[in-house]
């Protein structure tokens, strides 16, 4: 129950592409919007990206628009976060998060947190 597991990092070159992918039960996934945040060591977790439960809205952190893209599968319960032209500012621990807030952006508007999954860009 509440469980997020999220795969696909790694470790790759700037200009490089990667894609995270998030999958929860249904019962965590169903109905709700989801996100995907990063965190370096000593920083605040900070918000990437977010998208509906239907995919017809979506956000971004002004760092990352119109290099990633984020997407749902709904049948898979699955939600990913492409990286595209990645930079070593992007090195990080992202996370995926169930939000049930009202608030994109916050931290506190998301309940169920993953694991995270490493992304490491060298240049």
């Amino acid at each position: 129950q509440g469980q997020l597991v999220e795969s696909g990092g790694g470790l790759v070159q700037a200009g490089d592409s990667l894609r995270l992918s998030c999958a929860a039960s249904t019962r965590t996934f169903r109905g709700y919007a989801m996100g995907w945040f990063r965190q370096t060591p000593g920083k605040e977790r900070e918000f990437v990206a977010a998208i509906n439960w239907s995919g017809t809205d979506v956000y971004y952190a002004d760092s990352v628009r119109f290099r990633f893209a984020i997407s749902r599968d709904n049948t898979k319960n699955t939600v990913y976060l492409q990286m595209n032209a990645l930079k070593p500012e992007d090195t990080a621990v992202y996370y995926c998060a169930r939000r049930t807030g009202s608030s994109v952006y916050s931290r506190t508007s998301y309940d169920y947190w993953g694991q995270g999954t490493q992304v490491t860009v060298s240049s």
